[in-house]
């Protein structure tokens, strides 16, 4: 397969550049050289790719779909119309994702839906997520040949990108091959936007082929209406992801199994700092050390953005004379320590349900924070640095209802920290602000998906190749 597709590569690249070149919209000197450069890249680099991935065993379950070419799974599409395909790259993009899907599934029941993702641990989630008739693949790689090889297997009907994936190849090509496209929960960050806005002759002729725009807030319609897309085709919508949250914390039976995990009771004070990044852990382990004392029982637990991580964290714990645990290792150990490190994938959304007060990490730290609605949605007051440029409508809908807080410094974090895990009312009281501003924004998923159906009815002039 992988020597097919060399060949084809080989023979093909060329006819399909000039192609390119002779199509309408696509005559643009810019998008050109991304073109040129992306096919000369990617078939330099493919042979090493193919034999990287034999020697080492890595990849094996994805570098073919990444090629394009997915077999087994679009088997599965037969017969079911439209095709609806969605692309998520995140965790927070599949999150959003899955209740436009359920809302798409509901409208229209025969629709074949493929929802690609682009890491294994993404893959996984997806499929634990969703029903087992949605396709589930590995995105292609932005490399002309991949993309036209995965559109022949898939034939979609719409292409649908969620967030901020804006991949120029993708969508050009898709334009190209007579599929509809559309951005849903469209979200352009203030880092987004200067890198999109640096490259903006590249990315305007690429929003022109795009049918709609769906975006969560007017700032990201703004700011996608700045680097080139077309106000007609633009909405505001609303963000996907509450519509989720609310519902995963509906399941009575998360908090009792996290209590019995973590040796808790309903009246156990729990700081939890989520989803901390840099040097974000000295700061949160200097506010157990101030507090701890005077805070009876107290359990810290610390999620890093990334687990890999967790060495260098337990070496800081150690340095200071701590105790801690693995969170792996409370399936054969009891808890004991006061602080546990949370050194697994997925389970901080479920941790949140047992926490007296939230941190969301990335805020002290200039990086422009995490998702504060995950614990917001639980009914816990979330606390949360300066630094939430990539997250500015879920701080203005938290701190407009009172559920969300700000804090400057360590300092000012100890204090608030302590103030919650010391008067039960006045958490309970924030965090049902907290909750009650999660529960009054529901219903985008279904406002996206019903763009999704527009699109589809509008289709496109010229047909698919």
């Amino acid at each position: 397969m992988s020597k097919r597709f060399l060949r084809e590569s080989a023979s093909n690249l060329r006819v399909v550049i000039e192609h390119s070149c002779r199509s309408e919209n696509m005559i643009n000197p810019v998008y050109l050289t991304y073109l040129g450069i992306t096919s000369g890249l990617y078939t330099a680099g493919l042979p090493y790719a193919l034999l990287y991935s034999r020697l080492s065993g890595r990849y094996r379950r994805s570098i073919y779909q990444r090629m394009g070419i997915s077999p087994q799974p679009v088997a599965a599409l037969t017969g079911r119309t439209p095709r609806i395909w969605l692309h998520a790259v995140s965790m927070g993009e599949i999150t959003a994702a899955i209740p436009v899907i359920e809302a798409l599934q509901s409208t229209i029941p025969n629709a074949g839906i493929v929802l690609s993702v682009s890491t294994e641990h993404g893959y996984d989630l997806a499929r634990s997520r969703l029903p087992s008739d949605i396709v589930c693949i590995y995105a292609p790689v932005d490399f002309i040949l991949s993309i036209r090889n995965a559109f022949r297997n898939i034939q979609p009907d719409i292409m649908v990108f969620v967030e901020t994936e804006l991949w120029p190849n993708w969508l050009m090509t898709a334009h190209h091959m007579g599929i509809c496209t559309a951005v849903i929960n469209g979200r352009i960050s203030e880092r987004a936007f200067r890198r999109y806005s640096r490259i903006r002759p590249l990315m305007k002729p690429v929003l022109n082929v795009i049918d709609a725009f769906s975006m969560i807030q007017n700032t990201d319609a703004q700011r996608i209406l700045a680097i080139g897309a077309d106000a007609d085709r633009i909405s505001v919508n609303g963000n996907a992801k509450y519509d989720l949250l609310i519902r995963h914390t509906d399941d009575s039976r998360i908090a009792p199994a996290m209590q019995r995990l973590f040796a808790l009771n309903d009246h156990s004070p729990v700081f939890l700092a989520g989803s901390t990044r840099q040097s974000e852990e000295d700061i949160i382990l200097d506010v157990y050390q101030k507090i701890s004392p005077y805070v009876p029982g107290m359990l810290l637990i610390i999620a890093p953005r990334h687990t890999e991580r967790c060495s260098a964290i337990q070496r800081r714990i150690a340095t200071r004379g701590l105790k801690y645990q693995l969170r792996t290792e409370l399936e054969r150990t009891p808890r004991t320590a006061p602080i546990v490190i949370l050194n697994t994938m997925g389970e901080l959304q479920a941790a949140y349900s047992i926490a007296t007060v939230v941190f969301c990490g990335g805020s002290l730290a200039p990086l422009g924070g995490q998702n504060i609605l995950e614990p917001a949605a639980w009914g816990k007051p979330v606390l949360y640095g300066p630094s939430m440029t990539d997250f500015m409508d879920a701080k203005n809908l938290l701190e407009a209802s009172g559920g969300g807080i700000e804090v400057e410094n360590g300092a000012a974090l100890a204090e608030k920290v302590q103030l919650f895990l010391t008067r039960p009312d006045h958490t309970r009281l924030i965090g049902n602000r907290a909750r009650k501003a999660v529960e009054m924004n529901q219903g985008a998923a279904r406002k996206h998906a019903d763009i999704i159906c527009s699109v589809l009815s509008m289709g496109k002039a010229h047909p698919k190749h």
